[in-house]
């Protein structure tokens, strides 16, 4: 038998969809419990569960006395052929931020060493990381990078976690975009506890590959977009 979704659950779902689609601005005042009690069809205390879930994933914020208000709004972040975090974020007026969760060098994966033109047993780069806006988690990326043409890449991102500069330290000075593949998902638990939203909520998941000025590839990544907090847009070249 297929299990129901719980109601607050899905009065939570179409209240993150309303936000997402611009319903609710930021600093909006969402409707008072009553009046989504009546609009669900339910009591005040499932609503109360769903807006505790929309805290928690800190799409919105109660205020006593005053009501529950929207705390942020999803930001357009631009897919073009120049993809630059934290240009993308500086220029909506966000403040971005990385932080590591792994640097380590080991044999590529046969869709890696595809991807980067490797020959089978070379050895990569790996970088894993959380992406973050206004300090709060956006997104989980993964990037990985030929290790024979980029030695001390590692050490330029232990000191400064902006690829950019990392690949601008190791002579790469530009790069562009080769393709990206956008599909949704839903989030595993520990993808969902990195990015503070709920188990099996909306994601979106990009798989790209960058390239020097000459064409050739020096990295290869995915990352996990939280859905109700980016929106994705598709920018020119």
């Amino acid at each position: 038998m297929t299990r129901r979704t719980p109601i607050w659950k899905a009065i939570a779902a179409s209240l993150r969809s309303d936000i997402v689609e611009g319903l609710y601005h930021e600093g909006a005042k969402l409707p008072t419990e009553a009046a989504l009690a009546m609009r669900f069809g339910v009591n005040r205390h499932t609503v109360r569960q769903a807006l505790k879930a929309l805290a928690d994933e800190g799409i919105v914020h109660a205020r006593r006395g005053a009501g529950v208000f929207v705390t942020t709004t999803p930001t357009d972040y631009p897919i073009g052929r120049r993809v630059r975090f934290h240009q993308n974020l500086t220029d909506a007026g966000r403040s971005p931020a990385k932080k590591v969760l792994l640097l380590e060098t080991r044999i590529a994966h046969a869709s890696e060493a595809e991807a980067l033109r490797l020959e089978i047993g070379a050895l990569v780069h790996v970088y894993e990381g959380l992406s973050l806006m206004e300090n709060q988690p956006i997104a989980l990326f993964r990037s990985v990078f030929p290790a024979d043409r980029l030695p001390d890449l590692p050490n330029h991102l232990r000191n400064n976690p902006s690829v950019t500069a990392g690949l601008a330290q190791s002579g790469v000075a530009d790069y562009t975009r080769v393709s990206t593949r956008v599909n949704a998902k839903l989030a595993t638990a520990t993808q969902a506890l990195q990015l503070r939203i709920v188990e099996h909520a909306p994601i979106l998941r990009t798989i790209s590959v960058n390239a020097d000025p000459d064409g050739t590839p020096i990295e290869v990544g995915r990352t996990w977009f939280a859905g109700d907090r980016i929106t994705l847009t598709l920018s020119d070249p």
